[in-house]
This record gives C-alpha cells, sequence and structure tokens, in this order.
C-alpha cells in the first residue's frame, strides 16, 4: 500500500551571512555581515533554528537606524 500524503521538504541549511568584509567595529560587531564576534564562533556548532535566529539578528543590526 503507498501513501499518497507527502512529508514536507525540509528547510534549505541557513547559508553563512558571511559576505568576506570581515572587520569588528568596537562592539565587536563584524561590519560586513552584522554578526556580533560570539555568534561568528558559534556558527559552527549552531542548529538551523539558532542559524535562523544569528541570520535575522544580524540582519537588524545592518539596517540603518532613523535619527
Amino acid at each position: 500500500m503507498s501513501s499518497t500524503t507527502s512529508d514536507p521538504a525540509p528547510a534549505a541549511p541557513q547559508p553563512s551571512p558571511c559576505i568576506r568584509r570581515c572587520c569588528l567595529d568596537d562592539a565587536d560587531v563584524c561590519v560586513g555581515c552584522g554578526r556580533t564576534l560570539a555568534e561568528i564562533c558559534e556558527w559552527g556548532q549552531a542548529s538551523e533554528p539558532r542559524r535562523r535566529e544569528i541570520c535575522a539578528a544580524a540582519e537588524r543590526r545592518r539596517r540603518p537606524t532613523r535619527g
């Protein structure tokens, strides 16, 4: 007997946000990708959900602030 339901495809792995413009500012945030030094160090061992959290936080840091 064959099943007609299909499992959803697994989400693609979260690619690294690194853009090879690595330089940390005074707050230890990369001016290229927006990740903190701690997040960069954590990346290799981070789960996929955690990688998505890191990328979202980095994106928020990279947005220009209004003021």
